[in-house]
């Protein structure tokens, strides 16, 4: 009998890359406050992030197996979240425009108690095209940029900020879809 299988995010993003690859799955956000410890680098913050996540959901659900994932964004040694303003989330976009940027998505896999778990952070590199100051206040009167890290969406409107990128694009989305498949299956079998 297939586990089920829990998504501890209410990200609609990674519930759409889910479905896309034809997992069945439930989704259980972690409600567990967001603290990282001082010693955690922030490229490694995503993945601790996942890690708890994915362990405070399996606490609840031990039998399952659980899906924790985050995504945060780097620039220049600033670590870069959801903006809290629509002013905010043009100094971010300021900042990034015509910059490299590296997006890390943590993704930690628990399979029955915590003891059985594989955690890992991807990571990808996106190049930003200079932006004018009437591009980043019409992307930011669109609303998408307010519930992204770093204050841009690459599958929305924001995909026209985007110069390149240098890795896997379902990273800077918010899940590694390809690398998640191939470890549940390798773990599970066929799901």
């Amino acid at each position: 009998m297939a586990k089920n299988i829990i998504l501890a995010s209410n990200s609609p993003r990674r519930k759409q890359l889910l479905k896309m690859a034809g997992i069945r799955f439930t989704v259980l956000p972690s409600d567990v406050p967001e603290m990282v410890p001082e010693f955690v680098t922030d490229e490694k913050r995503a993945q601790f992030l996942a890690e708890l996540k994915a362990s405070y959901t399996s606490v609840f659900h031990p039998k399952d197996i659980i899906i924790g994932a985050d995504t945060t964004v780097i620039c220049e040694g600033r670590l870069m979240g959801k903006p809290a303003t629509r002013e905010e989330a043009k100094e971010m976009l300021r900042f990034l425009s015509g910059k490299v940027h590296t997006v890390y998505t943590g993704v930690c896999l628990i399979w029955s108690d915590e003891e059985d778990a594989e955690c890992f952070s991807s990571e990808t590199k996106v190049e930003f095209y200079p932006l004018t100051e009437k591009q980043i206040e019409e992307y930011v009167a669109s609303g998408e940029p307010m519930d992204k890290a770093g204050a841009y969406g690459i599958q929305g409107l924001g995909s026209t900020l985007v110069k390149r990128i240098e890795g896997d694009y379902y990273t800077v989305v918010g899940l590694p879809i390809a690398e998640v498949v191939r470890r549940l299956k390798k773990h599970e079998g066929e799901l």
